[in-house]
């Protein structure tokens, strides 16, 4: 008897809980810290979130992943906002188009009956690039970040002003869902700056945001120690024992705390094998914080797809490099394309079981298709669609002419030393060095072996190309001033080359739809455009597989699907089905090292 009246309790509740949310109702809810507790209203609430990024998920998908969160027995999403998705250029912010329209996901998830966790920055990590923060800021040479540098400090008030215009009338306090913001990410893994955490946190009140506000580290000591301020509730990534909630207790006495990144998955770079984390040790720490009324977060429940140049990269020492491949299918419970995996049905019993709860259904899944084989044509390559070069004494990265990645190509004439041991410093990411339009080598960045030999020529002033690939700012710990293209200079036997001229290349979809045009006769420089126009009689989300291809990217209807690389794991790139067209469509490969034409597989899963 009293186990039933328990379960009744807990239906009223949660009935209370979905009314309020639903009704954007402006009566006083409120979402307050005790020292132990979250209070909704005055009582303990239990945050059960699933985490999610607008921007890696198609605008039309938003509401069936928020259905699938809530169908797990979520009650809350938690979001990062990507500052460089807002913001890419300097004073210019988008928050209506497409999946930028943060506002909107937001009301979708109040919709649907969840409350909101916002995680604005301005850093975020996330595997994104560069972390989250604009790469327009890399143009100053001298830059700081993630502290009081007054250039930095600048770009951070005019974000936060902006972006609380389009939070503020949704916090819970305003008849909104969104319940806390959290203050910066995981900063004790990067300084100790209290001051620049007090600041942006003085800059979210002056801009109208009231609601309680978190910090999220790592359950250390140190950690917690230079990440925490006082009057925040704690984050902890991740927590899942009693010892990693007494660290935080010690941490602040004062302050609830909250397993906010709980990892059912983890991020894949490229070159490695899937990411693939034991799911009984996801269930023992889902047990503990289920049985234990924990407040957790999932990241990710459902990771999507780092689409264009949106993915990041991780490095540990100088001469480490390790980009994250397209796909953020993160392993999650709710994979790249929105299906729910047995890590979903895990987790939802689990929830089900503890919390009481009588889950809502599945919504209807997404429609898959498998697209025919496509052939691609030979089209021209990138030696023959440059612009106009801009002329430079040394090399300067692809920031200082306002790109962010893409290809930048680098070319002067050999006076002097005409072969022997060239030395970039440093490639960011990926080079190709020609000799009088030949191909001579590549070049990688991780490892610190950026030398190649270049062979004796009969040219008297024999000309070096060097076309470099950016493959994601680095976006964790101390090595994020990543600019990208040739970082520094160029030696040949010691000696510094100079005057160069610079091609920017920026790869952006209207680039290469200019591009990519058929030119008589064909040439064997590496960098090649293929294409292909097809037919499809019905559309439907799908994967092109390209694992008859080398290194390069791709571009759908004007969509850029992201990079592929041979060395694996991922051999497919996913397009949404509204990015595909009854009738004719059209698809773009730009490939670094491909000399022919080969077969575009359709495919119907990541694997």
């Amino acid at each position: 008897m009293l186990h039933y009246i328990s379960k009744m309790k807990q239906l009223l509740l949660s009935l209370l809980i979905f009314f309020s949310v639903t009704t954007g109702s402006s009566q006083a809810n409120q979402f307050s810290l005790s020292k132990n507790d979250f209070l909704l209203n005055g009582k303990p609430f239990r945050i059960i979130s699933g985490e999610m990024h607008p921007a890696r998920i198609p605008r039309e998908y938003w509401r069936h992943r928020i259905q699938m969160a809530k169908a797990m027995g979520c009650n809350t999403i938690a979001a990062y906002i990507f500052w460089n998705y807002h913001e890419p250029v300097k004073g210019k912010f988008d928050f209506t188009t497409g999946n930028r329209n943060i506002a909107e996901f937001i009301r979708i998830c109040q919709q649907e009956g969840l409350w909101v966790l916002l995680r604005p920055g301005p850093y975020v990590c996330a595997e994104w690039d560069f972390g989250g923060l604009p790469p327009y800021l890399l143009k100053q040479p001298d830059l700081k970040i993630r502290c009081m540098d007054p250039v930095y400090m600048e770009a951070t008030d005019r974000y936060i002003s902006r972006l609380a215009k389009e939070m503020a009338p949704l916090q819970i306090t305003n008849g909104g869902p969104i319940l806390m913001v959290q203050i910066e990410n995981e900063y004790g893994s990067f300084g100790n700056d209290k001051n620049y955490l007090e600041s942006l946190r003085k800059t979210w009140l002056s801009n109208g945001i009231k609601v309680p506000f978190y910090t999220a580290d790592g359950a250390t000591p140190y950690m917690l120690d230079a990440g925490h301020i006082k009057g925040t509730a704690i984050g902890l990534d991740s927590g899942g024992s009693d010892a990693d909630f007494d660290q935080a207790k010690r941490s602040d006495p004062d302050a609830p705390a909250f397993s906010s990144e709980t990892y059912p998955g983890w991020l894949t770079h490229w070159g490695e094998k899937w990411q693939r984390p034991d799911t009984n040790e996801l269930k023992k720490e889902m047990e503990y914080l289920l049985k234990n009324n924990k407040s957790f977060n999932l990241y990710v429940i459902h990771g999507g797809t780092n689409f264009g140049f949106t993915a990041g990269a991780n490095a540990f020492n100088p001469t480490q490099y390790q980009p994250d491949i397209t796909s953020y299918d993160y392993d999650a419970p709710i994979n790249e394309q929105g299906a729910p995996t047995p890590k979903y049905f895990l987790l939802r019993d689990l929830i089900a079981r503890y919390t009481g709860q009588k889950l809502p259904d599945l919504p209807e899944p997404i429609r898959t298709i498998e697209v025919s084989p496509i052939r691609l044509n030979y089209m021209t390559t990138i030696w023959r669609r440059l612009p106009a070069p801009i002329l430079s004494a040394q090399p300067k990265p692809m920031e200082a002419f306002d790109q962010n990645q893409g290809l930048m190509l680098y070319r002067t004439k050999l006076i002097g030393h005409k072969s022997g041991k060239l030395k970039i410093w440093e490639p960011h990411d990926y080079a190709i060095v020609m000799l009088n339009g030949k191909f001579v080598d590549t070049v990688y960045r991780d490892g610190g072996n950026w030398t190649v030999e270049l062979p004796k020529s009969d040219v008297a002033d024999p000309v070096l190309e060097i076309l470099v690939e950016g493959m994601g700012h680095i976006n964790f710990a101390q090595f994020m001033i990543d600019r990208k293209g040739i970082t520094d200079r160029v030696t040949l036997n010691g000696m510094t080359l100079m005057n160069w001229e610079i091609f920017k290349l920026p790869m952006d979809a209207a680039f290469v739809e200019r591009a990519a045009t058929a030119d008589r006769g064909l040439d064997d420089r590496p960098g090649i455009f293929f294409a292909r126009d097809f037919q499809l009689e019905e559309t439907g989300d799908t994967y092109f597989d390209l694992s008859n291809y080398s290194k390069g990217m791709v571009y759908l209807n004007g969509h850029n699907l992201g990079r592929y690389w041979n060395i694996g794991p991922q051999q497919r790139l996913y397009c949404p089905a509204s990015w595909l067209k009854k009738g004719e469509n059209k698809i773009i490969v730009f490939d670094l090292l491909q000399k022919e034409p080969k077969v575009v597989n359709g495919k119907r899963s990541l694997e």
